[in-house]
């Protein structure tokens, strides 16, 4: 008998997704494309296009809280004008890299042929101005680093701050330099529309001292205030919240954009690098707005309201007496808990001082780390029983 066997159909060869097409030059010279090449390029533009338009979002939002939040007497010191301006910066640099990726360098022949022929002259100026307002950040947050870290060490020995000096500014001035070189060819090479894979490792070592630097700095900081808060709970001081924020956001300012400067060797992600100097730039003036927040939660206000009844509450050394002020116009009533107010002035009493009618007191003192307020209108005895 004789059987109907089937042969089972040989497995396909052909693979649509890697298939390439074929384009022309000028001369009419072929030159192939291949789908993975477009999708990788198409995938690399997008993905770098969103991590540049996060670091423009972010810059704008922080810097409009900055100026909102900022008292107006904290808008002319160094660090506030540095930090705005390194805000600004990465915003203008971070949306001309965007604009990048819609010029005609990023055009599909333009790019696969090597022919820049038709990209105007404003996508080369754009492409030079990104370069050039990185190297302005670097400057900026380079030197609120070093301002903030002068500050910082100006209780410890003169020997020790003169060491730190030396270094961290030799830290940063190589950074500097190595970000300066990089600029000059890579702004060489975009003008003469040439490859700059041979100065990989330029780029690698502006990357490293970068790192190095910012560290340098935050660890600096970070160590001084973390000693302070050390010597501070030694003796038992419970109110510096404010220091620990900062100390906390100088920790974060040191470690993470070391990590993702790292994280780019190790993973084959463009988007790590491009995000060091952004996280620095936001870091740094998130630590102030939010220790200026903690710090207003937590301390009392300083002056009483003009309006209405004016109370002042405080807690005396000589007992748990507390004593209440209303006051209207010129006159007060002085009340003590416990007694009438016609009594005489006892343990925990207070007399008030003669004043002129109509005349208003607005300069209070904080006394015992926010605990007792005391009106410089009033004078406080504590009498023996």
């Amino acid at each position: 008998m004789s059987s109907d066997t089937s042969s089972p159909m040989a497995a396909p060869t052909f693979d649509p997704f890697s298939q390439s097409f074929t384009l022309q030059l000028q001369d009419g010279t072929p030159f192939n494309v291949s789908i993975p090449d477009l999708d990788t390029f198409i995938s690399y533009s997008v993905r770098v296009s969103i991590n540049y338009g996060a670091q423009t979002g972010a810059s704008l939002l922080l810097l409009v809280v900055l100026l909102l939040l900022t008292k107006s007497d904290k808008r002319s010191s160094p660090i506030f004008l540095l930090n705005a301006l390194s805000l600004t910066l990465n915003f203008i640099r971070s949306l001309l890299q965007c604009l990048y990726f819609v010029s005609g360098f990023c055009e599909t022949y333009a790019y696969f042929g090597n022919d820049f022929s038709r990209v105007p002259r404003s996508d080369y100026a754009n492409s030079i101005a990104a370069n050039v307002l990185t190297l302005l950040l670097l400057v900026c947050v380079e030197l609120s680093l070093m301002l903030q870290t002068r500050v910082v060490c100006k209780t410890v020995r003169r020997e020790v701050r003169y060491a730190v000096t030396v270094v961290s500014s030799l830290a940063a001035f190589l950074a500097v330099g190595f970000r300066l070189g990089l600029v000059i060819e890579n702004s060489m090479s975009i003008m003469k529309a040439e490859s700059f894979y041979s100065w990989a490792w330029l780029a690698s070592a502006t990357n490293i001292t970068a790192t190095i630097s910012i560290s340098l700095f935050c660890g600096v900081f970070a160590t001084k205030l973390g000693f302070a808060l050390y010597e501070r709970k030694q003796l038992g001081m419970k109110q510096f919240a404010p220091m620990r924020i900062i100390f906390i956001m100088g920790c974060q300012t040191m470690i993470v954009p070391a990590i993702f400067s790292i994280l780019q060797y190790a993973v084959p992600t463009p988007e790590f690098s491009t995000a060091v100097l952004t996280l620095v730039a936001i870091f740094l003036p998130l630590s102030s707005l939010w220790a200026a927040a903690a710090l207003d939660g937590t301390l009392p206000p300083t002056t009483l309201p003009k309006s209405g009844q004016r109370k002042l509450m405080g807690s005396y050394a000589s007992g748990s007496t507390a004593v209440c002020t209303e006051r209207k116009g010129s006159e007060a009533m002085l009340s003590q808990a416990g007694k009438s107010p016609d009594s005489p002035v006892g343990s925990g009493g207070a007399t008030r001082q003669n004043s002129r009618p109509g005349e208003e007191k607005e300069d209070y003192d904080i006394e015992a780390q926010d605990v007792v307020r005391v009106h410089r209108s009033f004078t406080v005895e504590s009498r023996a029983p």
